[in-house]
């Protein structure tokens, strides 16, 4: 590597934590599990609203969204 590509590259962020093991996550199953009813939930919220139904369409989005909060937060607390 020469002087030019030295100063031009890209510096790599390192992504573990010090102790050269990766920390378990223990909420992984349920954040998986909380994510797959959100996205279920978000889809059939999307489908009922084009279907003419709004109101119940944004109560079924509302719904999922609460989900997705639920798995943020089970994510900072980790």
């Amino acid at each position: 590597m020469n002087e030019k590509d030295r100063h031009t590259t890209i510096p790599r962020r390192r992504r573990d934590s010090g102790e050269g093991e990766k920390r378990r996550d223990p909420f992984l199953p349920v954040r998986n599990i909380l994510n797959i009813i959100f996205m279920l939930l978000a889809v059939v919220g999307v489908i009922v609203y084009l279907t003419k139904h709004t109101d119940t369409g944004i109560i079924i989005v509302l719904v999922a969204m609460g989900f997705k909060m639920i798995e943020c937060i089970l994510r900072f607390i980790k």
